[in-house]
């Protein structure tokens, strides 16, 4: 009789078991999510400036219901973010191709002044400006990543945002010393080309 009741206890645990486990599994579900629901836990600690205007806590985008802070939509400016970032590094060719092809005429045209060529110059110029500034501006403005990591030491991520600065630098003083002194042009273009080039290469090899 005894071993009749401890077999029926066997298995009426068993088939308790896995209600117990889901039990358990659901609790813990039910607080990742309410840990997800939380607005702090949606957004890193460390933004950029025109992220945390757009995309902050606080941001423009919140504050005015076009993007509310809340898990769908962050998942959504995930991948609006991958989006623009991928737009970015192909505007980052097309504009690494125009600044050489600046150099190039740049360098033609200080040897042997041609009208012609001054107007192919400032064309190639203007449209290299403006995908340059198109290209940092998906940068600036995309959305916050989920979670911002601080790295110690120097890496190819702390590089190509250092060389940023000294490229996005350079690009300005080209554009303002382009009519006022040619020399300071000159080497401010060289300065943005090189630069450049060097912080997708840092990228492209991370």
């Amino acid at each position: 009789m005894k071993k009749k009741i401890s077999i029926t206890l066997f298995h009426l645990s068993l088939l308790s078991t896995p209600f117990c486990l889901l039990a358990q599994s659901e609790d813990l579900f039910s607080s990742i999510r309410q840990d997800i629901k939380s607005d702090e836990s949606l957004l890193p600690e460390r933004m950029i400036f025109t992220q945390r205007f757009l995309w902050g806590e606080n941001g423009l985008f919140r504050i005015t219901g076009i993007s509310p802070l809340n898990t769908e939509q962050r998942e959504k400016e995930l991948k609006l973010r991958r989006s623009m970032l991928k737009v970015h590094q192909i505007i980052g060719y097309l504009t690494l191709a125009g600044m050489v092809t600046q150099g190039f005429l740049g360098g033609k045209l200080y040897n042997n002044w041609e009208e012609g060529l001054y107007r192919t110059h400032k064309t190639v110029g203007n449209l290299t400006t403006l995908s340059y500034f198109t290209g940092a501006g998906l940068s600036l403005f995309s959305p916050p990543p989920l979670i911002n990591k601080k790295y110690k030491g120097l890496n190819s991520i702390k590089a190509h945002k250092y060389l940023a600065s000294i490229h996005f630098s350079a690009m300005v003083m080209t554009g303002i010393f382009k009519n006022r002194n040619k020399k300071i042009h000159k080497y401010s273009a060289y300065t943005a080309v090189g630069s450049f080039a060097a912080a997708m290469l840092v990228f492209k090899f991370n």
